[in-house]
């Protein structure tokens, strides 16, 4: 009997802190989940997914049900990567009780391994009650896709000093309210390699840092799947597009000159089993 897979825990993740790097990826469905499982240490499911999978322009689509749903599919599809699932805007900005219910209800009904949050001092009693009722959450600084429209736009952080100064104290509230890891998003290199030196759980990059503690990229745009501008941090290690685009073209054509389906797609009453 092949031995039980151990799933990686947030606590896992907070231990790896200057060790080998944390690779992380998205993912919002079953097959996914399957085949990243054995190559990653996390699996985000973000709230990208409104974007990614749903067509909307912005992550602010993505409803409470919208990431439970996604939530469930990852969890069920794998079993060595620790599962975070991303709360979505209004879901916990209002209140600690409300972040606490909504992290309950994420958790209980996805059975992922902890909850991720946008923001820095705003959010830090949100995250330090969250983690008081026994969930792991990973914190979120940088751009932050949620203050899009507030922002006016996905803005790069750490330009200024202003803008630096504030981007460490959110990093230090973060981990002072008890986060086991903070992703730092679209930050200038420097800054994003300061704020990983300066605390004392990993960093997660994406657009920051290869001084990071780990990396995380959006895995359609990884894989070559996004069909619209891919960001300057993406590196594609596929081009999925074309191989999707060039099925889809050599399938329309086998249909329309009736070469498919062929004699080996068919079912023979003669000499079918009755399974598909």
């Amino acid at each position: 009997m092949a031995p039980a897979v151990t799933r990686i825990s947030a606590e896992t993740i907070r231990a790896r802190k200057g060790g080998v790097p944390i690779v992380c990826l998205t993912a919002y469905t079953y097959p996914i989940a399957r085949l990243l499982d054995d190559h990653v240490d996390l699996l985000l499911v973000g709230d990208s997914v409104a974007m990614v999978l749903h067509g909307h322009k912005t992550t602010l689509s993505a409803s409470l049900e919208m990431m439970i749903s996604h939530g469930q599919a990852v969890t069920r599809g794998s079993a060595k990567a620790c599962v975070v699932v991303d709360m979505p805007a209004g879901s916990y900005e209002n209140s600690a009780a409300q972040a606490v219910a909504s992290a309950r209800r994420i958790v209980g009904e996805t059975g992922c391994q902890a909850v991720k949050l946008e923001g820095g001092v705003d959010v830090a009693g949100q995250i330090a009650a969250i983690v008081a009722a026994g969930i792991p959450v990973m914190g979120h600084v940088g751009l932050q896709p949620q203050s899009v429209e507030k922002d006016g736009g996905y803005k790069i952080k750490g330009r200024t000093p202003e803008n630096v100064a504030t981007l460490i104290r959110d990093a230090d509230a973060v981990e002072k309210a008890g986060a086991f890891s903070l992703v730092i998003e679209g930050t200038i290199e420097s800054v994003a390699a300061d704020l990983t030196r300066r605390i004392a759980i990993p960093t997660i990059g994406i657009g920051a840092s290869g001084q990071c503690d780990g990396q995380i990229l959006v895995i359609d745009d990884m894989i070559g799947l996004t069909v619209d501008r891919v960001p300057k941090f993406v590196k594609e290690y596929a081009d999925l597009r074309s191989v999707v685009a060039n099925a889809a073209k050599r399938y329309a054509a086998e249909v329309r000159s009736r070469t498919f389906p062929g004699p080996s797609h068919v079912f023979s009453a003669s000499s079918d089993k009755d399974n598909v």
